[in-house]
């Protein structure tokens, strides 16, 4: 593999990405009330300025919780882009801030299930895209040895020094296409936080209920848990008024089953319940309903007849 060299960011083409990193950097350095309520105004500068993301996000409320009201979805919707706002800031923390002030506002629950699976070998620990995504890999590294799963990023200078960070924080970093490196931390008794809840189309995907819409569904974790013979323990970030809950749910019994649509249906149920719970931290500006088992776009043939267009 190519090593980067830091030199090649120097060039004036990568100034605003410096630029950007070093006012995250210092934000860090603020209380984290402060953070947040930073976070909230820029969330709410995203809602307004943002027009077709918030497009998207009106659609995907409208078909998940269609018993709401306009206004309330509404209202989860705009608190979601204050969510999202926040979760840059939380971005900047699992980079930079202080581990032991992190620790302070960290709340575990249900640790023991990913500890009584690691006893018996590798374990798959099961994610989804709530808005905290990032920081919850940081939060979790204070408390065992991690290896992460992650999307490298576009901009080349952000990659690079997530890169480094992340070389830091954990024992491995795998790209999320390196399905061979994911098995060999598997089979070498690691644990392995992934998130598979992303709409990536048809390939390796089964039509399966997501709040009651088929939704195109990565297969991906099945077939890793079978061929990396680990344990899925589903494990959430989420969002406090103080801090963050770290949430680790019973290993998934009989997984992976003969169906790959009996899994990736209790895998969206078990997101679903904690997106109920907190529905404005969920990622809903991913066009997670996007294809339909009968071909075409969802969301083309839904804004016909959606509220939304008049958001």
């Amino acid at each position: 593999m190519e090593r980067i060299s830091g030199k090649q960011f120097m060039h004036p083409r990568f100034w605003p990405t410096w630029l950007g990193l070093g006012c995250l950097w210092l934000v860090t350095k603020l209380p984290w009330a402060v953070q947040m309520w930073l976070g909230k105004m820029i969330g709410l500068s995203m809602f307004h300025a943002l027009p077709r993301r918030r497009l998207i996000s009106c659609i995907n409320l409208e078909l998940a919780f269609p018993n709401t009201t306009v206004d309330e979805r509404y209202q989860i919707n705009r608190d979601h882009f204050i969510s999202l706002g926040k979760g840059v800031f939380e971005a900047a923390l699992s980079w930079w801030g202080n581990a032991e002030k992190l620790t302070q506002r960290t709340t575990l629950e249900g640790l023991e299930h990913v500890l009584t699976a690691h006893e018996r070998g590798g374990v798959v620990l099961l994610s989804a895209h709530f808005t905290s995504l990032e920081l919850g890999g940081r939060l979790l590294a204070q408390q065992l040895p991690l290896h992460v799963v992650y999307r490298p990023h576009q901009n080349p200078l952000i990659e690079w020094r997530t890169a480094r960070l992340r070389s830091k924080r954990y024992g491995k970093a795998i790209p999320r296409d390196d399905i061979r490196a994911m098995l060999r931390s598997l089979h070498q008794g690691h644990v392995v936080w992934y998130a598979q809840d992303q709409n990536f189309g048809h390939k390796n995907s089964v039509f399966a209920p997501f709040f009651g819409i088929p939704a195109a569904t990565n297969t991906a974790t099945s077939r890793i848990s079978k061929l990396g013979h680990a344990q899925v323990v589903p494990f959430f970030t989420l969002r406090t008024e103080t801090g963050y809950l770290l949430r680790f749910l019973p290993a998934l019994e009989n997984f992976p089953s003969d169906s790959m649509l009996a899994d990736t249906t209790l895998i969206n149920h078990i997101i679903e319940q904690q997106v109920r719970e907190f529905p404005a931290q969920y990622l809903w500006t991913h066009r997670r309903f996007k294809d339909r088992p009968e071909g075409g776009n969802r969301y083309d043939a839904y804004l016909k007849e959606s509220s939304c267009k008049s958001q």
